[in-house]
C-alpha cells in the first residue's frame, strides 16, 4: 500500500466514524465538533483527488461558517433537549422503517452498478498541463455555466433578502435617523431663542 492509500484509508474511516457519532453524541455541541471534523476529513479526501479548490471551500465555507454558525446557536439557545427526546420512541419504529428501505436502496445500487469503458478510459486521461484545478474549474463556471451560476447567486440573494425582511422587527420607541428632515431643517425650526429670567438658572 503506497502512501496515498493510507491516508485515504485514514481519512474514510475518520470521516464515518465521526459521521455516525454525530447522530450518537448526547450532547449536541458534541455533535457540531464531530461534524467539522467529518468536513475536515472530506477536504482531505478532496485534496487526494486533486481538487484543491473543492476542499478548500468545504473548510472556509462549511467548516468556517456553516458549522460554526451551528455551534453558536446551539450553545447561545440553550435549548432543553430532554424535552425534545420525550416522543423519540413513539417514532421510533417509523425511523426505523425508513431506515432499513434506505439501506437496501443502497445495497442494492451498489451490488447492480459496474463502471463502464467510457467512465474509466475519462477517469484515466492526463490532466492538461499548465492549468490548475481551480483555474479549470473557473473557466467552466465563467464560460459554459455563467447564466446558471449568476441563477445561483440570485436564488441566494432573494434567500438573504427574505430572511433579512423576516427576521427584522422595528422597535416604536427607538430614536432612528431620517435624512431627508435633517436636509429639511431651516434656522427657524433647528434654533430656539428663550427668554431666561434675570438670577434664574436654565
Amino acid at each position: 500500500m503506497n502512501l496515498a492509500g493510507a491516508f485515504f484509508y485514514l481519512f474514510s474511516s475518520l470521516m464515518i466514524a465521526s459521521a455516525f457519532m454525530v447522530i450518537a453524541a448526547r450532547n449536541p455541541v458534541h455533535s457540531v465538533l464531530f461534524l467539522i471534523l467529518a468536513f475536515v476529513n472530506a477536504a482531505g479526501l478532496f485534496l487526494l483527488l486533486g481538487a484543491e479548490f473543492l476542499a478548500m471551500i468545504l473548510v472556509v465555507v462549511y467548516v468556517g461558517a456553516v458549522a460554526v454558525l451551528f455551534l453558536f446557536v446551539v450553545m447561545m439557545l440553550d435549548v432543553d433537549f430532554a424535552v425534545l427526546k420525550q416522543g423519540f420512541l413513539q417514532y421510533l419504529p417509523l425511523g426505523a422503517l425508513i431506515g432499513i428501505i434506505m439501506a437496501l436502496e443502497l445495497i442494492l445500487v451498489m451490488s447492480g452498478w459496474t463502471a463502464s469503458q467510457a467512465s474509466l478510459g475519462n477517469a484515466s486521461a492526463p490532466v492538461v498541463a499548465d492549468v490548475s484545478n481551480t483555474l479549470a474549474l473557473g473557466r467552466v463556471l465563467y464560460t459554459k455555466f455563467v447564466y446558471f451560476f449568476q441563477a445561483a447567486g440570485l436564488v441566494l440573494l432573494t434567500a438573504m433578502i427574505g430572511a433579512i425582511v423576516l427576521t427584522l422587527r422595528h422597535k416604536g420607541d427607538v430614536k432612528r435617523q431620517d435624512i431627508s428632515a435633517q436636509n429639511e431643517r431651516d434656522r427657524k425650526t433647528a434654533v430656539e431663542l428663550k427668554k431666561i429670567p434675570f438670577r434664574t438658572g436654565v
